[in-house]
């Protein structure tokens, strides 16, 4: 079983194999040990977007990059096996807009473990970065500001 973020509690089940047999196995890393992971970002319209971008990029690249060379591999050698045309293993940004924000999507290729270590250093950098460069994570909070009328 798993927890938030596909991290293992450590409860074991054991299937019988008339369970098994009876409905389809699916085995997502049997032949490509890696999951395309997803971090979505509410991003201010009037925020510098292209530099939201580069930095959710980079912070990508930073914490799941040494898993690429691998990833690519992976995905060669299962593009040959089955002749099936899988996307590319790098780091890619998808927008979306919406009512209040941009949403911007990284997409990006993951090791079928560890994935929430990669989730919180990405964070963690993205956070850094963008607090830098002024650019704030968009949201629905208000805030409300009442006088007392005696303070006018």
């Amino acid at each position: 079983m798993w927890v938030r973020a596909r991290q293992f509690t450590g409860r074991i089940v054991t299937v019988t194999n008339d369970k098994v047999f009876e409905e389809p196995v699916y085995n997502f890393t049997r032949e490509f040990p890696f999951i395309w992971e997803e971090l979505h970002v509410p991003i201010p319209y009037r925020a510098d977007r292209t530099r939201a971008e580069r930095i959710l990029l980079d912070a990508v690249t930073a914490a799941a990059g040494p898993h690429q060379e691998r990833a690519a591999a992976a995905r060669d050698a299962l593009t040959d096996k089955y002749a099936v045309d899988l996307e590319s293993v790098e780091p890619r940004a998808f927008w979306q807009l919406t009512d209040n924000w941009l949403e911007v999507t990284i997409r990006f290729v993951v090791p079928e473990h560890g994935i929430r270590n990669i989730k919180d250093q990405i964070t963690r950098t993205a956070l850094r970065e963008l607090d830098a460069a002024g650019i704030e994570i968009a949201s629905t909070t208000m805030e409300v500001t009442v006088m007392n009328r005696h303070e006018r």
